[in-house]
């Protein structure tokens, strides 16, 4: 749409870069968090393990290699469907126990302030509004698919809406829940509130918890590989040949080497780096607001030329310069925070 709307230009260095890095963002981010989970499944084997979070991130990118080699969007359609379900489940049941948690007699204690000096605060706000755009971003994915086939109008609202259904009932119940159980404690990765930090006791049955990181670790790596496969295609296009089949020796080894080299090169970020809430937040300033609350109205006004004495024209422009403003206040956030904590945590640090 930038390359037909507003020039090549803008297609090429400016749409299409911010939309590669938003997909391989996702996969380092889910690489991070797939090896979190593998984590607090191994202390449950082995209370007293001595593995780094380091080296599960390395093993969930093992997994992504493998997951990765899937040729197309449309060879995934039985793992989408699959992460669905997988989402709706670890989502119930993070909500459950939080519930379970706040009620018990061992609840933590409860402390609702906002904690922090005024700078912290107000950069804080933009984190936060950053990492509410990476979450309602997902939604590109279903608009775009319901392109493909008329009636497009319709099929777009319906894959919105359905989407932005899901998004509620996860990402809401789980913050809700999350937030009332454990107050101002409440982690990014909200299963990590489930051990008492003082007493190194779970606070819910340990089989409980290997189950619902299970989901997750199965989850994200169904999310990590649709994020992937648009780096693919574009890569793919240059480095194959399509004369020759699609499994033939000419492009599938090439296939095999280029998708290998970017999931490594996904798992040593991520391993470096453990900072997922951070990562989000970097996501959804530099790529998610431009993408979702920016360029939309920039390309309505640009295509359909509404007057500019027009109520439509008006909030259009209003909308783009809000966002554009909101989106270079989260990303100046989003990198103090990174800054912050890689003073506090060493590369490759047990988090």
């Amino acid at each position: 749409m930038a390359h037909h709307i507003l020039g090549p230009k803008w297609g090429r260095y400016y749409v299409g870069p911010i939309q590669m890095a938003v997909c391989y963002g996702v996969v380092i981010a889910n690489a991070l968090l797939g090896g979190q989970c593998l984590k607090a499944m191994y202390l449950v084997m082995q209370p007293n393990g001595e593995m780094k979070l380091f080296e599960f991130v390395i093993i969930f990118g093992c997994l992504l290699l493998v997951l990765a080699q899937f040729p197309s969007f449309h060879s995934l359609r039985y793992i989408n469907s699959f992460s669905l379900l997988l989402c709706l489940l670890y989502s119930a049941s993070a909500a459950a126990a939080s519930i379970y948690i706040g009620k018990g007699s061992n609840a933590p204690k409860k402390d609702y302030t906002i904690v922090g000096d005024q700078e912290t605060r107000v950069f804080g706000i933009f984190n936060a509004m950053a990492i509410i755009a990476t979450t309602y971003g997902n939604g590109i994915i279903p608009e775009i698919q319901a392109t493909i086939s008329a009636p497009v109008k319709g099929k777009m609202m319906k894959g919105l809406c359905m989407c932005y259904l899901v998004v509620i009932v996860t990402y809401f119940t789980v913050a809700i829940t999350g937030y009332w159980a454990f107050g101002n404690k409440a982690n990014g990765f909200i299963f990590t509130n489930f051990l008492n930090a003082e007493t190194g006791h779970y606070l819910v049955p340990t089989w409980f918890i290997f189950l619902v990181n299970l989901f997750t670790v199965l989850q994200l790596s169904a999310v990590a590989v649709v994020y992937l496969q648009p780096i693919n295609d574009i890569l793919e296009s240059v480095i194959s040949d399509p004369t020759k089949k699609e499994f033939s020796i000419r492009n599938a080894i090439p296939r095999l080497v280029v998708r290998s080299l970017f999931v490594v090169a996904a798992t040593i970020v991520a391993a470096m780096l453990p900072f997922f809430g951070d990562v989000n937040s970097l996501l959804g300033a530099f790529g998610f607001i431009p993408l979702d609350f920016v360029l939309p109205v920039v390309f309505f006004n640009f295509t359909f030329k509404p007057s500019k004495k027009s109520f439509i024209f008006w909030i259009n422009t209003v909308i783009a310069v809000v966002f554009s403003c909101l989106g270079v206040s989260a990303m100046v956030a989003a990198v103090r925070q990174i800054i912050i904590d890689a003073n506090t945590y060493k590369l490759f640090a047990d988090v």
